[in-house]
């Protein structure tokens, strides 16, 4: 799906800024304009809770709803690793089939602190399906894109060989308030050295290869 300059730009600013407070703000304003989009007869993109950019084919978020399909179709998504336990609603189950997307859900439950229970087998189990190229683009998600998703971005980032201030900055910002010291631990006491023999993703850093 070719996109017009307008909608390109609405997505690259949400790709490029994965500051929470920016991304509320960024849709405030998209969905602000759904009067306007109607009249118009202009489609819409709404991009799911705190999406953000992860890597060259790795995105992040909240749960999708319907009102996002229109704005994943833009990704030309290969497959969605799903970090919550419960079933995936029909909807999007649908959109999924109509897509060809491939779901991999990974269930972890959402305990709050001080019953928190991350489980380490499950989260190598995501990162091998997130190293593999063949499975790009790819959207991670659990239910706000804060707790389960920071924890599995995070170990991804240590395999890409980032500082600890780095990673966590990175998790604080999408959980903010809610950031936890229990993920943060898990993150930092993460064994990487199983994966050396892996494929490893492009650092965000480096311009994406078409």
């Amino acid at each position: 799906m070719k996109l017009e300059s307008s909608e390109v730009e609405i997505c690259a600013a949400v790709v490029g800024a994965p500051s929470p407070t920016g991304q509320i703000s960024l849709v405030a304003k998209v969905q602000g304009s759904v009067d306007e989009a109607d009249r118009d007869g202009e489609e819409l993109f709404v991009p799911p809770l705190n999406f953000a950019m992860v890597d060259c084919g790795v995105f992040r978020s909240g749960f999708p709803d319907t009102a996002n399909f229109t704005f994943l179709q833009t990704l030309g998504l290969r497959s969605i690793i799903y970090l919550c336990p419960e079933p995936y609603p029909e909807p999007n189950i649908e959109f999924l089939k109509c897509n060809g997307i491939r779901l991999f859900q990974f269930g972890i439950d959402g305990c709050k602190e001080p019953f928190v229970n991350i489980p380490e087998d499950t989260i190598r189990e995501a990162l091998k399906v997130v190293l593999d190229k063949r499975n790009h683009p790819l959207l991670i998600h659990c239910k706000r894109g804060k707790h389960r998703t920071g924890c599995l971005v995070g170990c991804l980032r240590k395999l890409q060989r980032w500082c600890l201030s780095s990673i966590f900055d990175e998790y604080q910002r999408f959980a903010a308030a809610k950031a936890r010291i229990s993920d943060q631990r898990f993150m930092e006491l993460f064994d990487i050295s199983s994966f050396k023999h892996l494929p490893m993703t492009s650092p965000p850093s480096r311009r994406c290869q078409s």
